[in-house]
């Protein structure tokens, strides 16, 4: 009789099972959580020229190649490098607005929290690994905004997993995982991370085998050698992959843009403490992971501490990468000795019922985000500026415009060129940015003169903490419009 009774031995199957309830939940209980706070997903200015991107594609079916939305730089080399997440974030846009967009980023990161916890259950028990994935998921919350990177995410930890499982079964890496790395290739620049990867796992493969086995490192070597060329399966090809060394190596904008800064403690206590603690456990448990391991730790930690912005490398693959390692060298925390247990009623019921349980998680899921769409949610005005355009299209300002960088990405969605934006990856450089940095600075207002006059610019559109207001003042601009967001100035003709 199939199912879990008394003292007889769970099935493979009933394991399976039980561990694939417990990471639904993981799943669940993450996807409530974005949706309660569905708001702070669209908290980021870049996901408006994102989104414009893709429905500017959508429409013309081509893939830009100059920049057509920027007055400063127009007609300059400007690829869509992140295309496909671009066309996926304008499709749902399209299909439910800024609910469709929320609705999606949501499905995405609880896909991750799903994988996560699957692959940290496949090495300690359930229960250690859900906990587990939902503090990795409160540790890494500052990125998830509706952006392109989110739809790497479930590919970074699959792509991750996959290799040093290979590695550590000294086997060649699975080639489907290339079909992987081409759609990363496709959605996100960070793609690259995934050769740095690559190698780490075949550095764990060498510590294993210490090369006896020359046949099996040859595989490794030619699916390394295969990853750059696959990921050129791109409508840019090559260019993608410059376009991501143009700030791999830090061009001009990388000190001035938020999520590029280097991690600071006082800003992110959360994340400071998790350091602590995940090095206090390191040093007084002696945990032996070996050298390669290591030197993939160090790598991801030494790449969030330079960028905040890739804190997920540390805090999302290194627990899954050591999570073999936890269990064998500490069996009471193993999937091993928990499948070898008692099922206890609550997993017997998980067990027994799990056909139901998946059906109506996926009733529960369905119900709620159609319920979700009821309840219209947008981005704020820090970002969208709404009332300030609002006001500028009713008294038809136009000519050139002066911005603020965080409302770039409004800009662009709504056909207005800007002065600066959020793709300075590849634009504002050669001493553009830095010269706009300039401006704000105690001694910036002649420098914005020349910049006013230089571009001559009919109107500026202002955050309301901008540096540069009292020099506007100063330079007998008109304060045509102010809120709590957003300031207007025109000039007095």
């Amino acid at each position: 009789m199939h199912g879990i009774s008394g003292d007889a031995r769970p099935s493979i199957d009933d394991i399976r099972h039980v561990r694939l309830v417990f990471c639904l939940l993981a799943a669940v209980v993450m996807a409530a959580a974005l949706l309660a706070f569905a708001t702070s997903l669209l908290q980021d200015p870049d996901s408006w020229w994102h989104i414009k991107v893709g429905m500017d594609m959508l429409a013309s079916r081509t893939f830009p190649t100059v920049d057509i939305y920027s007055y400063t730089f127009a007609g300059q080399p400007w690829v869509a490098k992140e295309w496909l997440s671009q066309v996926l974030l304008a499709i749902a846009f399209e299909a439910g607005g800024w609910n469709g967009v929320v609705l999606l980023a949501t499905a995405v990161i609880a896909l991750t929290a799903f994988l996560t916890s699957w692959y940290l259950s496949a090495w300690l028990k359930p229960t250690l690994a859900i906990g587990l994935t939902l503090v990795l998921a409160l540790l890494i919350g500052p990125i998830y905004v509706a952006r392109p990177h989110i739809f790497t995410l479930p590919i970074i930890v699959v792509w991750t997993a996959g290799l040093f499982e290979a590695a550590r079964n000294e086997k060649a890496p699975p080639l489907w995982q290339l079909a992987l790395l081409c759609l990363w290739a496709n959605l996100h620049a960070t793609f690259t991370f995934g050769f740095v990867i690559a190698a780490f796992a075949g550095l764990d493969l060498v510590m294993r085998t210490r090369l006896s086995n020359p046949r099996l490192l040859a595989k490794w070597i030619a699916f390394g050698l295969l990853c750059p060329l696959v990921s050129l399966l791109n409508p840019y090809g090559i260019k993608a992959i410059l376009a991501t060394f143009t700030v791999a190596y830090g061009n001009e904008a990388v000190p001035y843009i938020a999520e590029w800064q280097p991690f600071d403690a006082s800003r992110h206590t959360l994340q400071e403490v998790a350091l602590l603690v995940a090095f206090f456990g390191l040093l007084v448990s002696r945990l032996r992971i070996g050298w390669a391991k290591a030197l993939f730790l160090v790598f991801t930690l030494h790449v969030y501490l330079t960028h905040i912005r890739f804190m997920y490398l540390f805090f999302l693959l290194v627990p899954v990468v050591l999570a073999v390692e936890v269990a064998q060298q500490y069996p009471a925390l193993s999937a091993e000795k928990w499948a070898a247990e008692k099922r206890d009623g609550l997993e017997q019921f998980f067990a027994r019922q799990f056909s139901r349980i998946c059906a109506g998680i996926a009733v529960l899921l369905v119900l709620a985000a159609a319920a979700f769409t009821t309840y219209p949610v947008a981005p704020s005005q820090k970002t969208s500026a709404r009332d300030a355009l609002a006001f500028a299209q009713t008294h038809n300002l136009s000519g050139n415009l002066l911005n603020s960088y965080n409302f770039g990405g409004t800009l662009i969605f709504h056909g207005i060129r800007t002065f600066i934006d959020g793709r300075a990856d590849q634009l504002f450089l050669n001493g553009f940015t830095e010269t706009d940095e300039q401006t704000g600075h105690s001694r910036g207002k002649p420098i914005l003169k020349a910049q006013l006059e230089k571009y001559t610019i009919g109107w500026a559109l202002l955050t309301a903490d901008d540096s540069r207001i009292p020099f506007f003042e100063e330079l007998g601009w008109k304060r045509a419009y102010a809120d709590d967001y957003a300031v207007i100035y025109t000039r007095r003709d």
